[in-house]
């Protein structure tokens, strides 16, 4: 029988039940792979309830460092009943299913290119421990030393895991160790020579970290200098607050009185959090949020007031698949349109597009940099695959020197020697930025009072539509200066010339690169450009410009991406082409390279013209 055989270059699979204690043996696993020195991506694909129903836990292992989904599974390790048979159709030809054969499978299994590794689970639980809990924990840790033996990683590597697991909870150690015996044992004994996968030591992993980009973006915000979260918990956001308190109880203290400095308000609903947050930065402070999309939706009349009354302040957007409730623990780029127009009337959001969890954490600095400089509030596009899962990043760096830059602030001096009348939204510089003044900054001098209805230079009321007009061509202006200031767009050259252009952002990019790379295999040449920021800046629309097609690879059904850039740059729709993937799970780089061949093919563009032009 074929067997699929690879080295530190394949996918495993794990299906499990949700509430069983798998994601910890999982996860023991994906770690044994990083400490292996091999790059690893782990993906928790869990339901919305709290136990019962089907989880999985995919985990693409490449010693190239592509780390997006691929697509397939090479290996799969089946412990639920009420999935088994859909797991076992989704082996690849020549591939592994490793299932609990305490009892013999049914007959409708009937594959005869697949390689099957049974290992009696449950009877060796019932053997081990009369516990009912212990023999449902520990059944996932024998599996996991299964691997061990199986995949050829070594030992050593799952007992200093689950040392450092259990520091300080020592009785558990010996008897998760015992269970890792139990699996490696059953498997050496019973197959010797079946697995052709393998796991070989490299030192890829040195200098990197396996870590969560919420975890990142809350790390990027104390470092920035935050002190306030105004928040309501909402999945797959929460963890972003959880990070920041934890971090802020251990970095967020007053070196003079030994006090943590740092206040987290959880509101009724999200609009009383965006509230707290913009009293907050009113009133000095640098103050953020953290939602998925119904968050955002209602925060839409608080992100409107911010942008025209310029109060500063970040909005950490971990989306998730909607529209609605949608499905909550499922992954979707969804609210690229909504935080880009947030609200009502002409207001635009900045945004910025993390793809990795160093991207969150310098991305969070950067907002908190500039919603103070530009005074409007800032939107950080996360997703739930990219918060919530652990993602293989280079080490977060900060330099003890920085500067906080919190743009046009007028001190008491500044305002005691102004010698023209303050307003407070006039434009001096030609930015379309005004100066600001922090409440308390001088007795008499800099106060103002403004709203979210329509107001002159002065931040006084007003219902003169002249004064209405300039507002707003201001705060276009305000606009144009972001555009040179937000993070620029990355460029990914084909290796030849090529006229074909495909344009991704966020975590959609670590697929697209890799598909990229396998159509240049096939002599099919693809520039890339890699969008990190709305507003665009020039170098998008000449990328467009540049090539003959250009794909817009993204994860919501309506190419929200392709509207916006059609919308702000005047590009004709029909010159993009749409990849969407919508269906919850995080795009393959399969799936791409399929889309892309049936385009190109309907097109009749052959390498040669696509390499020539």
């Amino acid at each position: 029988m074929r067997k699929i055989e690879a080295v530190n270059d394949f996918v495993i699979k794990f299906a499990n039940i949700n509430g069983t204690g798998s994601a910890s043996a999982n996860n023991m696993f994906a770690k044994s792979i990083f400490r292996s020195g091999v790059p690893v991506s782990p993906k928790n694909i869990f339901p919305s309830n709290i136990q019962g129903l089907p989880t999985w836990f995919e985990v693409r292992i490449n010693d190239k460092g592509y780390m997006g989904r691929r697509g397939g599974v090479d290996f799969m390790v089946a412990t639920n009943g009420q999935t088994m048979k859909q797991d076992y159709d989704e082996v690849l030809p020549g591939g592994y299913f490793l299932y609990d054969n305490t009892k013999p499978l049914p007959p409708i299994y009937q594959r005869t290119d697949i390689n099957l590794i049974g290992i009696p689970l449950t009877d060796i639980c019932i053997k081990e421990y009369r516990d009912p809990r212990q023999r449902q924990l520990f059944k996932n840790i024998i599996y996991v030393g299964a691997l061990s033996y199986l995949l050829d990683i070594e030992f050593n590597v799952f007992q200093e895991l689950v040392q450092d697991q259990f520091k300080g909870k020592e009785k558990l150690i010996t008897p998760n160790i015992h269970a890792l015996e139990l699996g490696y044992r059953y498997a050496k004994e019973n197959y010797t020579e079946t697995c052709a996968i393998k796991v070989e030591k490299r030192d890829l992993t040195k200098g990197k970290i396996l870590v969560d980009g919420n975890t990142g973006s809350a790390l990027g915000a104390i470092y920035a200098g935050a002190t306030v979260a105004g928040w309501y918990p909402i999945t797959p956001s929460t963890s972003v607050v959880d990070a920041f308190e934890k971090y802020c109880k251990r970095l967020r203290i007053d070196p003079s009185s030994g006090m943590n400095n740092f206040a987290i308000i959880q509101a009724e609903d999200e609009l009383a959090a965006m509230g707290m947050v913009l009293g907050a930065s009113w009133n000095g402070a640098r103050a953020f949020t953290a939602t998925s999309g119904p968050g955002v939706s209602l925060m839409a009349e608080f992100l409107g007031l911010a942008y025209f009354a310029e109060i500063p302040g970040v909005l950490i957007d971990v989306q998730r698949t909607g529209p609605s409730t949608g499905m909550p623990t499922r992954t979707q780029q969804s609210d690229v349109l909504p935080a880009a127009y947030a609200s009502h009337g002409d207001t635009k959001h900045i945004c910025l597009y993390p793809a990795n969890p160093k991207d969150c954490f310098e991305m969070s600095h950067q907002a908190f940099e500039l919603t103070e400089y530009l005074q409007t509030p800032i939107i950080i596009l996360s997703d739930l695959d990219l918060g919530m899962n652990d993602n293989i990043s280079d080490e977060f760096e900060w330099h003890d020197d920085t500067l906080m830059n919190r743009g046009k602030v007028l001190s008491e001096d500044e305002l005691e020697n102004m010698s023209e009348r303050w307003g407070r939204y006039l434009d001096l510089d030609d930015e379309g930025i005004g100066y600001r003044t922090i409440p308390g900054t001088h007795p008499t001098k800099g106060s103002y009072f403004t709203r979210g209805s329509s107001h002159d230079e002065y931040a006084a009321y007003t219902e003169s539509s002249e004064a209405y007009v300039r507002s707003m061509k201001r705060l276009e202006k305000k606009w144009e200066t972001a555009k040179s200031m937000v993070p620029a767009p990355v460029g990914h050259k084909a290796k030849k010339k090529a006229n074909i252009g495909a344009i991704f952002y966020g975590t959609s990019t670590d697929a697209s690169l890799e598909a990229l790379d396998q159509a240049a295999n096939d002599d099919v040449h693809i520039n890339g450009l890699q969008i990190k920021a709305f507003p665009f800046n020039n170098d998008v629309k000449q990328f467009i410009d540049d090539h003959d097609y250009v794909f817009m690879i993204e994860q919501n059904r309506d190419g929200q991406m392709k509207s916006l850039l059609v919308n702000e740059l005047q590009i004709d729709p029909n010159k993009i082409v749409s990849i969407l993937n919508y269906d919850g799970m995080p795009i393959t780089a399969s799936f791409i390279v399929d889309q892309l061949n049936n385009v190109l093919d309907q097109a009749k563009v052959t390498p040669l013209q696509a390499e020539q032009g």
